[in-house]
């Protein structure tokens, strides 16, 4: 392409040399035409390599659009995750919320193929295109610049060419009119002979400069062709030629990154197809029978049906019998009818009002599945509290036998306060669990059912209940073992309810108050506790309470408590002041 830009043609014309250009068919002077081709290639060369550097912006550009919407998936599908230990965690039983579950768990995924994208894009395009530029723009350096000193090289010749032949031009000169005057003075009879012979001595050495000027232009001639020939036929094709394939290998390498551009994307194609699939199959698995099933079991009483109520007779005397098929009968737990003469609210079941207080620690006013659910709910949740409590107390007795064996590290009787507070506690949550399992175990027909009179014998069970709350609770309590309203004894017993509270069940995170260094390495297995390791930094959001125990946090996910032995603590200013 370039190397074919031009082909020697020689001729003296008034002293000059010229150059055609076959390919523009235009005649130019030597030095002009190669330095406007050198400038033009540079120009086109120089435009290639922009090209590049444009592309490799808009890939830099994708990619940062891959990363920002795979983050913004991932922000989406986090912020609707069920949270832990809230309410959202039950209502995940069912198959749509399940279905909704898998939905965000894909789109993670999804979010996933968008990284991976950016990824390869970043090390299979920008990073690979990054480093053949630079390598180009070398290349394009060398080639030019010998181009430049070929040109250079030929101009210079081309200059002591014309010096030697304006040498030549002006001893021929000079010969001649060294010529003339011997000869005037030879044909001067009135010239003496010394003077003659001066006059062709001259003329002598003004000939032999001539034929010495002749013999160097001469030499000078045959090195500046040879030169030029070597110049226009050997030095500038090669310098042309090695451009021209620096261009061309541009222009290939720019194609293979548009391939992989294409590639990269097509290669998440598959996983992306079986994130959409797996949408799909959780949207078919969405079962609206089998979670109607779910609300029954959730809200069934446990009730029967009442009986058909009998007919009452006013025409007879005024003594009125009430129906045993009534759910005004006396109290299914084992008390006496009421007398004729108590205000007796006797409603049906399915209307009964609920206690708008706190109720019963033992959940009698509740149906008695619903009550057995309540209490299956509280031993667990107080099972889960002894393991907790058992879990720290491990931590510490580890702890202790760390400073026992190190001292330097603490002293190993600062933790007997917090072990035994700790065992107090535990024994505190194993004795509740036991009352709660006593009441369940009522409820499933596993011991006989106890009356009001055992309970309040019960002083280890209901320490918290006075005779005014039993009193209450015998007065308003309904023959199915629930409470109805009554105004005038619950002014005072009812506990008011926020319809709010769960709005405040996330708590805000704690603001940091510093920074911490790790002095050793602490691996966090317990639940609360967090690892970390020697050297490490972190941010301090609790300071040491006196339980030897210090809250940091490493990022937005991941915080909890470690020794405060292990770390070295620097409290902002501010946190410090307050």
């Amino acid at each position: 392409m370039f190397g074919s830009m031009m082909v020697e043609h020689g001729s003296k014309c008034s002293g000059r040399l010229w150059i055609l250009d076959t390919a523009l068919d235009t005649w130019y002077v030597p030095g002009q035409f190669i330095q406007d081709q050198f400038d033009n290639l540079e120009k086109h060369t120089q435009w290639g390599i922009d090209v590049l550097e444009k592309y490799i912006k808009f890939v830099k550009e994708r990619t940062e659009i891959e990363i920002s919407y795979a983050k913004q998936l991932r922000n989406l599908s986090k912020k609707y995750q069920p949270k832990k230990n809230s309410k959202e965690e039950d209502e995940y039983k069912y198959t749509s919320c399940k279905a909704f579950l898998a939905t965000l768990n894909e789109m993670n995924d999804y979010a996933g193929q968008h990284e991976v994208v950016s990824e390869n894009m970043t090390s299979q395009i920008t990073a690979e295109l990054t480093r053949f530029v630079q390598e180009l723009k070398q290349e394009r350096k060398l080639n030019f610049h010998d181009g430049r000193k070929a040109q250079q090289n030929i101009e210079t010749s081309w200059k002591q060419l014309e010096a030697s032949k304006r040498r030549f031009e002006r001893d021929c000169k000079e010969a001649d009119r060294a010529q003339q005057y011997f000869e005037k003075m030879d044909a001067d009879i009135n010239v003496t002979k010394a003077d003659v012979e001066k006059a062709r001595q001259q003329a002598q050495i003004r000939h032999q400069m001539a034929d010495d000027s002749k013999g160097e232009y001469s030499s000078i001639l045959q090195k500046f062709n040879h030169e030029q020939h070597e110049h226009y036929h050997t030095h500038i094709p090669n310098i042309f030629q090695k451009i021209q394939q620096m261009e061309e290998k541009r222009i290939v390498r720019i194609g293979e990154c548009m391939k992989t551009y294409a590639e990269v994307d097509r290669q998440v194609i598959p996983i992306i197809v079986k994130c959409l699939d797996g949408i799909t199959k959780a949207a078919e698995s969405i079962d609206q029978k089998n979670d109607s099933q779910l609300v029954i079991e959730a809200f069934k009483s446990g009730f029967e049906p009442p009986g058909d109520i009998d007919f009452e007779d006013f025409t007879q005397p005024m003594k009125r019998t009430v129906s045993e098929s009534s759910l005004s009968n006396s109290r299914w737990d084992g008390k006496s009818e009421p007398k004729p003469g108590s205000k007796s609210k006797g409603k049906l079941w399915p209307f009964i009002k609920k206690n708008k207080g706190g109720g019963p620690e033992d959940f009698s006013n509740l149906p008695p599945e619903q009550r057995r659910k309540k209490l299956q709910q509280k031993v667990d949740e107080l099972n889960k509290d002894v393991q907790k409590e058992m879990d720290q107390r491990d931590a510490l007795t580890k702890m202790k036998d760390v400073y026992i064996k190190n001292p330097q590290m603490g002293d190993a009787a600062s933790v007997d306060h917090k072990l035994a507070e700790l065992g107090q506690n535990m024994e505190k949550l194993r004795l509740e669990a036991q009352k709660f399992e006593g009441w369940l175990a009522e409820v499933e027909g596993r011991l006989p059912v106890r009356t009001e009179q055992t309970r309040r014998q019960s002083g280890m069970y209901d320490t918290q209940n006075t005779s005014a709350v039993n009193n209450c609770v015998q007065d308003r309590e309904s023959p199915d073992g629930s409470y109805t309203e009554d105004q005038s004894q619950e002014s005072e017993m009812k506990v008011p309810v926020t319809e709010f509270d769960d709005e405040f069940d996330d708590e805000e995170p704690l603001p940091t108050i510093g920074t911490c260094k790790a002095l050793y390495t602490f691996e966090g297995q317990n639940e609360g506790t967090i690892s970390v390791t020697e050297g490490e930094m972190l941010y301090v959001i609790e300071e040491d309470k006196g339980d030897g125990w210090t809250r940091i946090r490493r990022n937005e996910d991941e915080e909890g408590y470690v020794p405060t032995s292990y770390v070295e603590v620097y409290l902002d200013k501010n946190a410090k002041d307050s």
